[in-house]
C-alpha cells in the first residue's frame, strides 16, 4: 500500500517521487515506469475519436488514484483519490487516512482545520469541504433527510459525524475545483530541460523556411510563484543552419538518431554505387517536440518534423505536447494547426482529387502498428500526417527548393 503525502494545491507523492500539478504527461509515465514494482495495473484513458474533447487520464487501479491531464497541453491538472481504502494519506507528516485512521469528518477537521461550512451537491448527493487547492467529498445516505437551506454538515441526521467517511479527494490549483485551470510547469519538472510553449512558421514567398520557437527555461527569478521562475526565450531556426546553430538555439538534443537505411537515396540524382556510405542524422528534442534532420555531408538542417503527440498515434508519449502554427494560402489558416481537424482545413490546402499516401509503421518485422495507418498529404514543401480520427499527427517541413506537393489555386 502506497504511503503518500498530500500537499494542497501542489502534489501527491512519497519521499522519493511525487506527482506535481502542471507536470507533463511523459514525466508522470516515467515515474510509473520506475515504480513498476509497487505501482501496478495502470490504465490510460482517452477519447479515440475526439482526443481533445475529454481529459487524458492515468488511472492507478490498484491504488485508487486518477491523474487527470489537460487534453491540449497534456499537463497534470487534477489529482483524484477515489478509493481511500487502497492508499495511506498524510498531511504534514501525520496520517489522516490509513487502515488505522478512518477519514471521517472529525478527522479531516482535526488534520486540516476546516473553517468553511460544507457545500451540498444535490445532483450527486455529496457534501464537500473545500480548502484552497484541496477538496474532500462525503456521501450521504439516500434516506437521509435534511433542510437544504441549512448550511454545513449539521443538517444531516446521523448519529455521529464519525459515521461519515470521505469518499474522494481532489488536489488542484486555485480556490475551487470548478474554477481550476491548467497550472504552469512546476520548477521541479525542468531538471535542466527546455520546454516549448509554441512554434510558429517563418514564411518567405508563402512557404515555410524555418521555425520560431517560444521556449521556457527555469530562470533565476526571485519571485515566490511558479511563474516567476520561468524565463521565456524566443529562438529561430532556418534551413541550412549548422548543428552548432541548432545547439546554440535549443541546447543539446535529447537523442541523436542516425538513419541506418535510407531507401529514398536511390531516387537521388547523385546516387551511385561508389558513393561513400554516409548517414543523415536527426537531433531529437523530446521536450520541445521537434526532430531536425541534418545532411551527413554538410551537417546543415534540411528537414523539421513537428509532432502533436495525440494518444492513439504510433509515436505517442515519445515527445511532449505543445502547439504549433503555420500559415498557408494568403493567411487563410492562422489558428493552431495542432488543434484543428483536417477536414476543416483540407479544402484550403489540397485538391479534392488529391489522394494521400498511406503510412503504416511497424515496431519490428513481425508486428504491426496497433493503432492503424495514417495518411500523408503533400502541400508545398510540407507533409501533413493525418490520423484516422481526422486530427493532425505531425508536420514534416522540407526545404522549399524541393516541393512535396501542389496546393490548390488560391
Amino acid at each position: 500500500m502506497l504511503d503518500l503525502e498530500v500537499v494542497p494545491g501542489r502534489s501527491l507523492g512519497s519521499e522519493n517521487w511525487e506527482f506535481v500539478l502542471g507536470m507533463p504527461f511523459s514525466q508522470a509515465v516515467n515515474i510509473l515506469r520506475r515504480q513498476c514494482r509497487i505501482i501496478k495495473d495502470v490504465q490510460v484513458i482517452y477519447c479515440e475519436l475526439v482526443p481533445l474533447a475529454i481529459d487524458l487520464v492515468l488511472n492507478l487501479v490498484q491504488d485508487g488514484i486518477r491523474l487527470i491531464f489537460d487534453s491540449h497541453m497534456q499537463r497534470l491538472r487534477v489529482i483524484e483519490v477515489y478509493n481511500l481504502s487502497k492508499v495511506k494519506l498524510k498531511y504534514c507528516g501525520k496520517h489522516f487516512s490509513s487502515p488505522y485512521v478512518q477519514p471521517t469528518i472529525e478527522q479531516v477537521d482535526s488534520s486540516f482545520g476546516a473553517t468553511k461550512p460544507a457545500v451540498y451537491d444535490a445532483q450527486q448527493q455529496l457534501f464537500s469541504i473545500n480548502f484552497r487547492g484541496l477538496s474532500f467529498l462525503f456521501p450521504i445516505a439516500e434516506d437521509a433527510k435534511f433542510e437544504p437551506s441549512v448550511h454545513g454538515l449539521g443538517s444531516i441526521p446521523l448519529p455521529s459525524k464519525n459515521s461519515v467517511l470521505v469518499s474522494r479527494i481532489y488536489i488542484y490549483t486555485g480556490s475551487s475545483l470548478a474554477e481550476s485551470k491548467r497550472p504552469p510547469i512546476p520548477v521541479s519538472s525542468f531538471c535542466g530541460n527546455v520546454f516549448c510553449e509554441a512554434v510558429e512558421g517563418i514564411n518567405e514567398d508563402g512557404l515555410p523556411v524555418g521555425l520560431k520557437f517560444s521556449l521556457l527555461t527555469d530562470g533565476p527569478g526571485g519571485g515566490k510563484s511558479p511563474e516567476s521562475k520561468h524565463r521565456p526565450v524566443t529562438k529561430m531556426l532556418q534551413f541550412g543552419d549548422s548543428t552548432q546553430d541548432v545547439i546554440s538555439a535549443l541546447g543539446c538534443p535529447s537523442k541523436v538518431f542516425y538513419k541506418s537505411e535510407d531507401k529514398m537515396r536511390i531516387h537521388s540524382k547523385t546516387f551511385h554505387k561508389d558513393q561513400p556510405r554516409t548517414s543523415d542524422y536527426f537531433f531529437n528534442y523530446f521536450t520541445i517536440g521537434v526532430d531536425i534532420l541534418f545532411d551527413a555531408s554538410t551537417h546543415c538542417a534540411k528537414k523539421f518534423i513537428l509532432h502533436s503527440n495525440y494518444p492513439g498515434h504510433y509515436n505517442f508519449n515519445i515527445i511532449w505536447s505543445y502547439r504549433y502554427q503555420l500559415q498557408y494560402c494568403n493567411n487563410i489558416i492562422q489558428r493552431e494547426m495542432l488543434w484543428l481537424q483536417w477536414d476543416s482545413i483540407k479544402k484550403f490546402l489540397v485538391r479534392s482529387s488529391q489522394k494521400p499516401v498511406v503510412l503504416n509503421r511497424a515496431s519490428s518485422m513481425n508486428t504491426t502498428n496497433p493503432f492503424g495507418s495514417t495518411f500523408c498529404y503533400g502541400v508545398h514543401n510540407v507533409i501533413i500526417e493525418v490520423m484516422p480520427n481526422n486530427h493532425i499527427a505531425s508536420l514534416t517541413i522540407c526545404e522549399p527548393r524541393q516541393p512535396i506537393g501542389t496546393p490548390i489555386d488560391s
